[in-house]
Order: structure tokens, then sequence, then C-alpha cells
């Protein structure tokens, strides 16, 4: 065997190797991955109950309902369907009625969308874009395309 063929032997059982241990690294992060919904995607989709997804939109107008024990009831749209989120914890401070949200959570089998974190946005332009490009689908974004918006 000459040396040039060694050393591609070499280079190709290295490049196995290489791709069989990123095979394990994405199989073991395949559990933490999150994925982006919007509601019309949650309603459409039939997940199985204990998904871990990001669900966002906008909340909808006279749904948020603050109960004593720290339980935080609201509704999350993008103008084609509504989704229940049960959070308990602190909302942020930026968090209103007809604001942009993206909630990370469960997926209840009674409809209800458990949220262990609640994002607001984070000034008056920004949103983030999987949230812009489903409520631009539904026909409901109605602010300018300025540097932020969407980015």
């Amino acid at each position: 065997m000459t040396r040039k063929q060694r050393r591609l032997i070499l280079i190709g059982v290295a490049g196995i190797v290489l791709a069989f241990a990123a095979g394990l690294v994405f199989y073991a992060m395949s559990d933490r991955i999150v994925f982006f919904n919007s509601p019309s995607d949650l309603a459409a989709k039939s997940f199985p109950s204990g998904t871990r997804i990001r669900l966002g939109g906008l909340v909808a107008e006279g749904s948020v309902s603050k109960r004593d024990d720290g339980n935080v009831i609201f509704s999350v749209t993008d103008g084609a369907a509504t989704v229940q989120v049960a959070y308990r914890g602190i909302l942020p401070d930026l968090f209103s009625e007809g604001q942009g949200v993206v909630t990370e959570g469960l997926v209840g089998g009674d409809g209800v969308f458990t949220a262990d974190t609640v994002f607001a946005k984070h000034d008056e332009e920004y949103m983030p874009r999987e949230v812009v490009d489903s409520l631009k689908e539904q026909g409901v974004w109605q602010h300018d395309e300025g540097p932020a918006a969407g980015q």
C-alpha cells in the first residue's frame, strides 16, 4: 500500500467517525429542539399531549385573566385561530393585550397550552420573524416593514 493510499484511507475513516459523532449529537439534541408554531399551526396539526413547542402571535384583547394563586390565563391569536395559554409566574413588563408574544411550553390534551416561559417584544417595532410571517399570511400584519420589524 502506498503512502497516498494510506492517507486517503485515514481521511476516509476520520470522516466516517466525524459523521457518526455528529449523528449522535443530533440524536441526543432531538428532544431539546423546540419548533415555532402559530395558533393556526397548532389547530391544523395534531400534536401529542406533552409536546414541547414555541407558540407565538398576538395577545387577544380582553383575554388576560390573573388569578390569586399566581396563574395567568390569556389567549394567543394570529387572526385565524386562537389558543388559550396557562402560565404560572411573573409576566414580562412589556406583556399586554394586543401586543406580540412568544410562549414556550407544552401542548395540553385539553386544548390549553401550558407555558413555562413568556417572551414579550422588547420595543415598539420588534417581533420575531416567524410571528410576522404568520401574521402576514393571515392578513393581520398592518405595520410598515421597518428595519427592526421581523429581524
